[in-house]
């Protein structure tokens, strides 16, 4: 099997492509790179202007050396290998949106550091229980996720009870799987 692209060489291939520095463009692409990429390598740490950066489609296993990217607003790391969101905590004061799609996740442990998250795409993964989605409550701005393909998502839909139990755990949410979520006003008991 070919040796994996590192994240030196695509930029320097993206450098080469986009006519642009990498260590002052605000965002880089390096999605889908053959051979795919597998370690986020310390060659990150020099994308020290980049706001959106794009990692989606290959075989990265592993969150790592993201502590160089001061002004990063949008990571997208879908269709990797991703186990784990430890890592994130490096970007944690500045990221806006996590673009975390088709990995293998079961728990969001780390989730917590995302001070400033408004989107979270975390579909099709492999969350399955209300005690690793509750940590999603620890993000004061999550306006908008998409949790669809998750077992705990589809056990719940199956059951026809997804939307209610969802947003009744994070009841800031304003979409919830591409859906607005509608708030009811909950009368009080005892009132007429």
């Amino acid at each position: 099997m070919a040796k994996a692209t590192t994240v030196k060489e695509a930029l320097a291939k993206w450098e080469e492509k986009s006519g642009e520095k990498a260590s002052e463009a605000t965002a880089i692409k390096l999605y889908g790179q053959i051979p795919p990429i597998e370690k986020m390598d310390a060659s990150l740490s020099t994308l020290t202007n980049c706001e959106k950066l794009s990692l989606s489609t290959n075989c990265i296993e592993k969150i790592t050396n993201l502590n160089g990217l001061k002004n990063l607003k949008i990571l997208s790391l879908g269709r990797n290998n991703i186990k784990a969101l430890t890592g994130l905590e490096a970007v944690g004061e500045t990221l806006e949106e996590l673009w975390i799609s088709y990995n293998i996740i079961e728990k969001l442990k780390g989730i917590h550091s995302m001070k400033k998250l408004k989107v979270l795409y975390i579909s099709n993964n492999l969350v399955k229980d209300w005690g690793e989605f509750v940590r999603l409550a620890d993000l004061p701005c999550l306006a908008d996720l998409v949790f669809v393909g998750n077992p705990l998502e589809e056990k719940c839909t199956a059951e026809g009870t997804w939307m209610d139990e969802a947003s009744k755990r994070l009841p800031k949410l304003k979409k919830l799987d591409g859906t607005p979520v509608i708030k009811q006003e909950v009368e009080e008991e005892g009132e007429s």
